[in-house]
């Protein structure tokens, strides 16, 4: 069973129109809020591409250079469910997803995928023909996915973690951060590898809580935190000490 079937199954059994992300971006001034069907069908969307196109099965190598976004949950996601492994690196990885204004960070790689990091899922414009544009690729696949080869609880899954180390940690961490099922956490932790994507996504799932995350934040503004607190009424807070 991989990261995705063991952390977001349990969700939607238990509440599939459920809020799962919010995802505030402050630069912008944008919010959009994802509901736990939402995401596993925009991460159901980019496993089917991964393994239309691309081949990836368990154990391959997928670079993902993004920061903490909605599309990033469910690039990550998407990439566990078909058992890819995910690492930092676009060297020898058979694609590497990356902000569409950084398209240089993907060189080395089998696949450049530009992502737009729109707040509602748009596309990247102007690309040369040997970037993918991610939002339109992806758009078009199914909601649902099916592995066509089962992914075993010893395929490497992040960096040099295993399913279920990655499964464990996850869950370690959301007892260890105080995260419950009950939940709103308001986070501006950046999903580093490995650290910050077990802390800022990966244990909230493990816990069956809701994430806020808040990107952009001007230090010259630090009234937001307490506003996002106040509307959201989260409970639990990560990286804004």
């Amino acid at each position: 069973m991989s990261v995705t079937e063991a952390l977001l199954s349990p969700l939607l059994a238990r509440g599939a129109p459920r809020p799962l992300i919010t995802h505030y971006d402050e630069a912008v001034g944008g919010r959009v809020e994802l509901s736990r069907a939402t995401v596993a069908n925009w991460a159901a969307k980019t496993a089917n591409w991964l393994t239309e196109e691309l081949d990836v099965e368990p154990g391959t190598p997928v670079a993902v250079r993004l920061p903490a976004h909605w599309q990033t949950a469910g690039i990550l996601l998407g990439a566990w469910w078909c058992g890819a492994r995910v690492v930092h690196s676009p060297s020898a990885a058979e694609a590497a997803f990356v902000p569409g204004d950084r398209i240089a960070e993907g060189e080395g790689s089998g696949a450049t995928v530009a992502v737009a990091l729109d707040a509602l899922g748009g596309s990247v414009s102007c690309l040369d023909e040997d970037v993918v544009d991610f939002a339109s690729e992806v758009r078009i696949r199914g909601d649902e996915f099916t592995p066509l080869i089962p992914v075993s609880g010893d395929t490497p899954a992040l960096l040099d973690r295993t399913v279920d180390e990655v499964v464990s940690a996850a869950r370690e961490r959301a007892e260890t951060l105080g995260i419950g099922g009950n939940d709103r956490v308001l986070s501006a932790l950046d999903w580093t590898l490995p650290h910050g994507v077990l802390d800022g996504l990966l244990a909230v799932l493990a816990a069956g809580a809701s994430l806020v995350q808040l990107s952009g934040l001007d230090e010259a503004d630090p009234g937001v935190p307490d506003k996002r607190r106040a509307d959201e009424r989260t409970t639990v807070e990560l990286g804004l000490d």
